[in-house]
């Protein structure tokens, strides 16, 4: 596998994990509870983080249709920990595949983003699965904090 691949499926890995952490042991009624109107749940935010990367990463860099549906994953509802931190490592395996599939050469290739019809490199596309995943991994590790202190409150 090349160097920056490996090197990228170490930091999706770390990011996983910290997010697993953040779900991990938490009620199911913590994954499906908002901090404010129109705001994304734990359930949410996961689901759309998992399902963002492994269309980036999958159908984009690695031409592996998922049938993803983009909005149902800001429906997510009723999802337990120990499912979605199933999903993750699902997706951590399926990118580890792809990933094992591709050359230094295959990271300029340029490939069809089949929602948009935009057309992007393999690189861009997995830089973007990393972009998008360090910006979710950010609002799941805030949204667990709101919650601890929702449930602080309470008491």
């Amino acid at each position: 596998m090349e160097i920056m691949l490996v090197e990228i499926a170490e930091r999706l890995e770390a990011m996983h994990r910290a997010i697993e952490g953040a779900i991990e042991g938490l009620p199911d009624e913590a994954l499906d509870w908002q901090p404010g109107p129109g705001m994304n749940s734990l359930g949410v935010l996961v689901t759309h983080t998992i399902g963002a990367q492994r269309f980036w990463i999958g159908d984009v860099a690695g031409g592996d249709d998922s049938g993803r549906d983009r909005e149902a994953e800001f429906r997510a509802n009723g999802v337990n920990a120990a499912e979605l931190i199933e999903r993750s490592r699902a997706v951590l395996t399926h990118n580890r595949s792809v990933f094992a599939g591709l050359s230094a050469a295959d990271l300029s290739v340029v490939r069809a983003v089949a929602t948009s019809g935009r057309r992007v490199t393999t690189a861009w596309a997995i830089l973007h699965a990393l972009e998008h995943t360090a910006l979710h991994a950010g609002h799941i590790e805030i949204t667990r904090q709101l919650w601890d202190a929702a449930c602080d409150a309470e008491r």
